[in-house]
């Protein structure tokens, strides 16, 4: 059998050319396919750590910082605000924290890793407001006994400065506090256990 009339260059520019438009029809079925394996940027965010520079918090000051679609209270405790803590267990649903939601490796009574820094998740344990962080001791709208935490202003639920509930409040439990860790002494991680770090 003979080839006469057949163009060889043309040929294989068509092989080529398929091959081509078959590889890259390939690459566009697998990459979505292979990105499937991978969380999506909604899941990451959902509960991913994050990363908190705590290096210029000053003493009686708060920042705040969202893991899992949660705000996060992040504070630095004054001298005096630790200890005015062992004045408060009087007052207090769970001073001790038996009922509360945190990790093992906190201190029960500070409810932290670190006396100094307290992290929690800034929801208010009644009905989901975001209590304010009100730090001052004895202000006028908060009153003379107050000696600074936090207020819930949706229904009036209050907290010490470690998070406890004061009793007879409508909200039931201790602001909870989040799995997190130091990777250095000025960055924490939310959302990582400090005991796996």
């Amino acid at each position: 059998m003979s080839n006469d009339g057949v163009n060889n260059g043309r040929r294989r520019f068509l092989v080529a050319a398929t091959s081509v438009v078959g590889a890259a029809g390939a690459v566009g079925a697998a990459v979505p396919f292979v990105g499937s394996w991978f969380p999506s940027a909604r899941a990451k965010a959902a509960g991913a750590p994050v990363r908190v520079n705590i290096s210029k918090i000053e003493p009686g000051q708060q920042i705040v910082a969202e893991w899992r679609g949660q705000p996060m209270f992040v504070s630095r405790r004054t001298p005096e605000a630790l200890a005015m803590l062992e004045q408060m267990e009087g007052v207090l649903a769970d001073p001790d924290s038996k009922a509360s939601d945190q990790p093992s490796y906190v201190d029960p009574k500070h409810r932290a890793i670190n006396a100094e820094l307290l992290v929690v998740v800034g929801i208010c344990t009644h009905l989901g407001c975001s209590p304010l962080f009100r730090p001052e001791v004895a202000s006028v709208d908060m009153g003379p006994d107050w000696k600074g935490g936090y207020f819930c202003p949706c229904h009036g639920s209050s907290y010490d400065m470690a998070g406890r509930v004061f009793r007879s409040q409508p909200a039931p439990l201790n602001l909870p506090v989040p799995p997190h860790s130091y990777e250095t002494d000025d960055v924490i991680i939310i959302g990582v256990d400090q005991e796996t770090a």
